[in-house]
């Protein structure tokens, strides 16, 4: 388990306060949103992935949109390679929910459209990174979520 929530210092996320309730910057939609604790979550995770793990925010996708089982769903982020191919999937979830095998289940699902070599779920405080196999269809829990250029160059 990988704790990121206490490593990007709360200043570092641009909040404000609108007549609509209080909004967070998405860097990667360039755009505010509405601060939910969800949002909150995938703020703080995109920033650990962006400023620690150097992932470039250009590579970034935020709420993708998927049809899986003739059903409409939306990947939380989704991170590509300088090829362009999907290179890691997060879902976020708040604080209060507990990361369980059913999320992992949620990613696994999904990855069946997007083919993603490391899934990610974290709650902000609990945050756990894998390697997929494929070969094997499994995977590996790892102790911390790679930095982009350690697993960039392998695709």
């Amino acid at each position: 388990m990988i704790n990121v929530y206490n490593i990007i210092r709360q200043e570092a996320l641009n909040i404000r306060n609108t007549s609509d309730g209080q909004q967070i910057f998405d860097c990667v939609r360039k755009k505010y949103v509405a601060l939910t604790p969800e949002e909150a979550v995938r703020q703080n995770i995109i920033l650990y992935l962006a400023n620690v793990r150097n992932y470039p925010v250009s590579l970034m996708r935020v709420e993708v949109s998927m049809k899986l089982n003739g059903m409409q769903k939306r990947c939380d982020i989704l991170m590509y390679g300088r090829n362009r191919s999907p290179l890691l999937m997060v879902e976020c979830k708040a604080e209060s929910v507990k990361i369980s095998q059913s999320i992992f289940n949620q990613l696994s699902r999904y990855n069946l459209v997007f083919k993603v070599p490391y899934l990610v779920a974290t709650n902000g405080t609990d945050t756990y990174c894998c390697k997929v196999n494929f070969k094997t269809q499994s995977y590996e829990f790892l102790n911390e979520i790679p930095a982009f250029e350690t697993i960039n160059c392998l695709f």
